[in-house]
């Protein structure tokens, strides 16, 4: 049982991206690793930008720049 969990920042993603994001990302899986779809299982979990930080700050703050 494939489990995927996609952790993104929350910032304007649509209901359409995120589902073209679990179809692509089921597709693959089952290309590559012969996975069934039905067993394949993909969360999207959205971060706010004050929550996340990389590089020495939030990302909130370095979005500023």
């Amino acid at each position: 049982m494939p489990y995927i969990n996609l952790k993104i920042t929350k910032d304007g993603v649509t209901k359409e991206q995120k589902a073209q994001i679990v179809k692509e990302f089921t597709d693959t899986l089952v290309r590559v690793l012969n996975k069934k779809p039905e067993h394949t299982h993909i969360v999207i979990d959205e971060v706010e930008t004050d929550n996340w930080g990389f590089s020495g700050v939030l990302t909130s703050e370095y979005r500023k720049k």
